[in-house]
């Protein structure tokens, strides 16, 4: 009996989910994931400071 009391929730929650990825138009999780992930890399590589030993180098080969 323990067991059962202790998935129920899980087995509902799988059944549901399921039932509406069959049902409704849900978005893919891990393509929206991609896609934030790579606004996230171009803003960072956008707004990043100079790394001042690079500037330095530069400065002194010019």
């Amino acid at each position: 009996m323990g067991i059962i009391r202790s998935s129920f929730c899980f087995m509902v929650g799988t059944l549901w989910g399921a039932y509406i990825a069959q049902n409704y138009d849900v978005p893919n999780i891990r393509n929206l994931a991609n896609s934030g992930l790579f606004m996230v890399k171009h803003i960072e590589e956008t707004y990043r400071k100079p790394d001042a030993k690079i500037d330095g180098d530069k400065a002194s080969n010019e």
